[in-house]
């Protein structure tokens, strides 16, 4: 474990106590970085050089134009939170679905998975959700446990479908194309929402009393006018996702170009609605500030901790510890996937992503893990930091909008089920990694085996030279070579007698001239 001296596993355990102290992880994390950097350059481990190269990193970070996606995605959340788009799609999809057992939690399901498709942020998702949702869940007879679990559960869904601001950072980490990290992250979104719907299926059949459907008189008649309902709440979101999504898998913009479509179409939704007003851009302004200033302040921390890491050859040590793994490719997955889901209980995915994540990558690399699989992967292993108990963010949302009433028992208690059913999914991740590379866009297959390159001849299919006049060696236009006459040790074959009327080599070209074309 020491092979590489004590100071990489002493800065690792130093950043942990940093962290369990309480202090903030960007400063933590830059203070352990230049304390140890510090040492290394007393102790000869480390050379100052490394430092020389902190400026151009940091400077790297803040003119990085992938990060403008960030930004972006996080003032378009914020717009979408308050302009009334999600109160329409929870109303009239409830009173869709509200005649069958479960209903409600139908369209929480669904309609979560259409504000992460806008969205991008866990907590825009699970407030207006919660706010609306959860009193009419628990007027009407649902069980506590299964109202609050439905709806953490639904707004952590944000995490895995595109634009999630995880697989931006992600991507950024792991070096790859966030088209393609978007593009891998459809199957296991399209299979998480399944799982959840499945589950509420299931409960419908067995448990139909923890989940009555909606009254009569709530839920009015199936007719045509709520059927347009919610297409008009509908049919903007579509638009809207077109604009984020389709436009990047079409390859017709670059993500942060496509961040700045969906904030005009965030506007233009919120102008719909009549809430566009000075006050609300305001609000979106301020809480986009504060995450990109987070965001950034933790990238440059951990820049400074794994320059000095990295120069300490911490990146080896890590290797070598991850490379001897029983079990390989799979060994080497559970365990990570393990370590992330603890280290889920105290951290924030933005810290897994900046702090381990470049730790774990060139281990995967090596062991030919493809990296989009693995980033997507590690996404779906972040979001259940958001329901764990007691530490889970989306459990801490959902307990400032619910009422006293609700204990905060059944919310943690109700959070374990949907816990385990995106623990599921990570099994099936690892499993069955077409869920997916499937949607990946791929060349051409190619079989280099039947690779056959052919190389015309001058006078038939294979390659040869023209025959002499008279017989002898083949000649060239152009190009007189001495005749073959014969093999070493033979004898000389006779001279073959010139013709009469010898054929003259052609006049060289006169450059000087343009050429003619007949």
């Amino acid at each position: 474990m020491f092979d590489f001296g004590i100071i990489p596993p002493a800065m690792f355990l130093g950043m942990v106590i940093f962290m369990l102290y309480g202090f903030p992880v960007a400063f933590s994390l830059a203070a352990v970085g230049l304390f140890f950097g510090i040492i290394g350059i007393a102790t000869g481990h480390f050379s100052e050089a490394f430092l020389q190269a902190l400026p151009l990193r940091v400077f790297g970070i803040v003119s990085n134009d992938l990060l403008l996606a960030i930004p972006f995605f996080t003032f378009m959340g914020a717009i979408l939170e308050r302009c009334g788009l999600a109160e329409d799609l929870l109303e009239g999809t409830g009173k869709l679905f509200g005649a069958v057992p479960g209903g409600l939690a139908y369209a929480v399901i669904l309609v979560g998975a259409v504000l992460g498709a806008i969205t991008g942020t866990v907590a825009a998702s699970v407030i207006t959700m919660g706010v609306i949702s959860l009193p009419i869940m628990l007027r009407y007879g649902y069980n506590p446990r299964l109202a609050t679990g439905v709806i953490a559960a639904s707004g952590t869904i944000t995490q895995v479908i595109p634009p999630s601001l995880v697989l931006v950072v992600l991507a950024d980490q792991l070096g790859r194309s966030v088209g393609d990290m978007y593009l891998g992250a459809i199957g296991p979104s399209v299979l998480q929402v399944a799982i959840f719907l499945g589950f509420i299926l299931f409960l419908s059949i067995f448990r139909p009393g923890l989940m009555p459907p909606l009254p009569k008189e709530v839920r009015g008649e199936f007719n045509w006018a709520l059927l347009m309902k919610v297409l008009a709440g509908m049919v903007p979101s579509v638009v809207l996702i077109f604009l984020v999504l389709g436009t990047i898998f079409m390859g017709l913009a670059t993500p942060t170009e496509a961040g700045a479509l969906g904030v005009v179409g965030a506007m233009a939704l919120a102008a719909l609605h009549r809430r566009l007003t000075w006050p609300l851009v305001r609000e979106a302004m301020t809480s986009t500030m504060h995450i990109t200033s987070m965001v950034v302040m933790i990238l440059i921390g951990s820049t400074c901790f794994s320059l000095v890491f990295q120069g300490m050859d911490g990146s080896r040590w890590i290797e070598h510890m991850l490379s001897g793994i029983p079990g390989g490719q799979v060994g080497f997955l559970i365990f990570v996937n393990v370590f992330i889901f603890v280290l889920a209980f105290f951290l924030d995915f933005f810290e897994i992503a900046f702090i381990v994540i470049p730790m774990l990558a060139p281990v995967a690399s090596a062991l030919g893990i493809d990296l989009i699989w693995f980033g997507v992967l590690i996404c779906v292993n972040m979001q259940t930091s958001f329901m764990h108990p007691p530490f889970g963010f989306a459990l801490f949302y959902l307990r400032s909008i619910a009422s006293r009433d609700v204990k905060t028992r059944d919310i943690y208690m109700g959070a374990i089920p949907w816990v385990v059913m995106q623990l599921i999914l990570v099994a099936v991740v690892i499993f069955w990694p077409q869920s997916v590379t499937y949607w990946l866009n791929k060349g051409p297959a190619v079989d280099l085996n039947t690779i056959k390159i052919e190389i015309p001849g001058f006078g038939g299919n294979q390659l040869s030279l023209p025959p002499a006049p008279g017989g002898g060696s083949p000649q060239i236009p152009g190009l007189t070579l001495p005749p073959l006459n014969g093999l070493p040790g033979q004898q000389p074959a006779p001279a073959t007698p010139a013709p009469a009327n010898p054929v003259q080599p052609a006049p060289p070209p006169d450059l000087s001239q343009p050429p003619k074309i007949n």
